[in-house]
């Protein structure tokens, strides 16, 4: 057989590997209950959730990250998600990869959010954002689309470790150079474009 057979049945099967290979996430671990959570008393509940393996080699890091804090809510892999109890009110999270990128949020007590990563292509590994799943709207972010119901169904629920805690302390001075850079660039976006990056009130569920 020829030498082009060989390499193209080796790009192969590193294809068919990657998958479980990008699934792999160290600093996570699965959640000890699979089963959907509620708000706390008192509290807003977002979830944010990775479904696509596109990046899957590069952990997308996704943090509760107003101008005066940093606190890191997790580390999400391929079909990861993450439950994050939190006050009511006006927030800003952010994810970072090669990049960093913002979602702003008003939430209310008693209502479940959903907000997804979604990876594109960077200049050495995968850069990311962090996009608000509406109550309704025109494409496939929102409540209401069979894409949004097929990733709730297909991610698993992950929850942090001490190793996620001890890495963040270690990079945390990246991550904090990382965040006042990017927030240059968000600050002077149009008001148009940041529009599209906020989780209103009226997005969230509530609950029964």
């Amino acid at each position: 057989m020829s030498k082009g057979f060989f390499r193209l049945a080796a790009v192969a099967l590193l294809l068919a590997v990657a998958p479980a290979m990008a699934k792999s996430n160290k600093l996570m671990q699965p959640a000890a209950s699979q089963t959907q959570p509620v708000p706390a008393e008192g509290k807003a509940l977002l979830i944010i959730m990775r479904p696509s393996y596109y990046g899957g080699a590069i952990a997308a890091s996704v943090y509760d990250a107003p101008d005066d804090r940093t606190t890191l809510i997790g580390v999400l892999g391929p079909k990861d998600k993450i439950a994050y109890q939190v006050e009511p009110g006006d927030h800003r999270f952010m994810v970072i990869a090669e990049n960093a990128d913002f979602m702003d949020a008003h939430l209310d007590a008693g209502k479940t959010y959903y907000a997804v990563v979604r990876a594109r292509p960077g200049v050495w590994k995968a850069r990311f954002s962090l996009l608000p799943i509406r109550a309704t709207s025109s494409d496939q972010y929102n409540l209401q689309s069979a894409d949004f119901k097929e990733w709730n169904a297909a991610s698993e629920f992950v929850e942090s470790t001490p190793r996620a805690d001890a890495w963040f302390v270690e990079n945390r001075a990246s991550v904090e150079e990382k965040k006042a850079d990017y927030l240059k660039k968000w600050n002077v976006m149009l008001p148009q474009d940041r529009a599209e990056l906020v989780l209103h009130a009226e997005d969230g569920v509530a609950a029964p």
